[in-house]
């Protein structure tokens, strides 16, 4: 099929060098010239693990191609797809962006009388296609839905696995207008083997937010359960969470067999969620609700639980110094996870900011994010282009992002170039790793032994 995709972000581009690498002839649409100049040139905007292999073979046999250029990119596709961003605003997603789209869409499709199918994969608050999209698609083209297709298609992409996440899905969730709509759309995903869902148009955006929401809970939860450990001598979460995972439903056994489903990886404690997902879209989720005269603690306690994670470690960390004014503390990580270089929402902006609040004198280092680009610019912090550099002199090690090349550092003469080994481990990143008997180490749902801390709990055992 011939499609257009527009927005090159990281939904639309994935989408759209996925669907080219499945044999379809795909146009991407940015009103950014410097992404299209980017994109054309084999180069991302962004970096994401396989993408730049994925698209150079697609772009040289002219399967993809990006542009400026709205109107000829819709006119010359049987399907457009909506993959632009939906950021908070207020607490609410903005959708000035997807209505901006929705109108050149329209435009172009006055022009014809052809049946078109537009594809909503863009993140959407439920009642968003039905109403702002397809209202505004009809006041632009002059003619109603019906004579043009409608879909709503939410995205299950994982930064850092998006382009394995698109190329072999678990599932395909269609939310359609009409069968015609529908079909169509199932038809371009043919050549993925993976069950699809076909389901209401309101339905589909209320399965992402579900999703997502779902999986900040887990996260909310095990980080909740951290710090009760953190408080309580003779426990340590990470036996806690390896006995909980026994459990055969959330670890079956298969033909005696074992298996491990990715959905654990959520039930781990560390820095708090962020990204550009998570975040907005439970606070997306929770504002809807409450729209809607509906009271929603838990997703008020998972955003609770969220926003204290930098304070937690900071606290930790301000516990094992005794205090931060002065102190050189080395923050390693700045995206908030491995595989991606994206910062938005990262914890490490909310433990940076608070370092600095506290006089500390911060140091970075992050093997992916070179750029900050006035992100953190209200913190002098000292970018580091190396862990040499990072850690020597340094009275404090703090792990934000657990990248894995952390593990393969000589932790043994790093901690011996450091002033005060103390290392506070956000992800527990270096479990299992051999460190040196002065150093001092923090882990993630583990009770740090402090004078203090026996005074407290020598007081509740009274």
């Amino acid at each position: 099929m011939r499609i257009a995709v527009v927005g090159i972000g990281y939904v639309g581009l994935v989408t759209a060098t996925g669907l080219a690498a499945k044999g379809h002839d795909v146009t991407c649409v940015d009103s950014h010239p410097s992404r299209v100049v980017s994109t054309n040139n084999g180069v991302p905007p962004f970096y994401e693990p396989g993408l730049e292999e994925l698209l150079a073979p697609v772009l040289q046999e002219g399967r993809l191609r990006a542009t400026t250029d709205l109107h000829s990119a819709v006119s010359c596709a049987d399907v457009t797809f909506l993959a632009v961003g939906t950021p908070t605003k207020d607490g609410h997603i903005d959708l000035t962006g997807l209505r901006d789209a929705s109108e050149g869409i329209g435009e172009s499709l006055a022009q014809s009388d052809s049946w078109h199918l537009v594809v909503v994969k863009s993140t959407v608050v439920p009642g968003t296609t039905d109403t702002l999209v397809r209202i505004t698609l009809e006041h632009a083209a002059g003619r109603k839905v019906g004579t043009f297709g409608l879909c709503m298609n939410p995205e299950f992409l994982r930064e850092g696995t998006a382009v394995e996440d698109f190329l072999r899905p678990d599932r395909i969730v269609i939310g359609q207008w009409d069968q015609r709509s529908g079909k169509t759309l199932a038809e371009l995903y043919r050549p993925f083997d993976c069950p699809i869902v076909f389901t209401a148009l309101r339905d589909a955006e209320m399965i992402k937010y579900a999703s997502n929401a779902l999986l900040a809970t887990l996260i909310s939860f095990s980080n909740e359960m951290a710090d009760i450990c953190e408080a309580t001598p003779g426990t340590d979460l990470d036996r806690v969470m390896n006995a909980l995972y026994l459990d055969r439903r959330l670890s079956p056994v298969i033909e005696g067999r074992r298996l491990s489903p990715g959905i654990l990886s959520y039930l781990k404690a560390g820095c708090g969620y962020g990204g550009s997902c998570l975040p907005k879209d439970v606070l997306a989720l929770r504002n809807f609700a409450s729209e809607r005269g509906l009271a929603a603690p838990v997703l008020d306690g998972v955003m609770a639980v969220n926003a204290a994670r930098p304070a937690r470690l900071v606290a930790r960390l301000e516990q094992a110094l005794g205090c931060l004014e002065g102190m050189v503390v080395a923050v390693l990580g700045l995206s908030f996870k491995p595989g991606s270089d994206d910062m938005r929402d990262s914890p490490a902006l909310g433990i940076i900011d608070l370092l600095c609040q506290k006089s500390a004198i911060v140091r970075v280092f992050d093997p992916c994010v070179k750029q900050l680009n006035g992100v953190v610019s209200s913190c002098p912090i000292v970018p580091c282009s190396s862990p040499e550099t990072l850690l020597v002199g340094a009275d404090a090690a703090l792990i934000v992002t657990a990248w894995p090349d952390f593990r393969q550092f000589d932790w043994n003469t790093l901690c011996m170039s450091m002033r005060r080994p103390v290392i506070v481990d956000g992800r527990n990143a270096l479990s299992g790793i051999s460190l040196p008997s002065q150093a001092t180490y923090i882990g993630v749902g583990k009770y740090h032994f402090t004078e203090e801390s026996l005074r407290n709990e020598q007081c509740i055992n009274r």
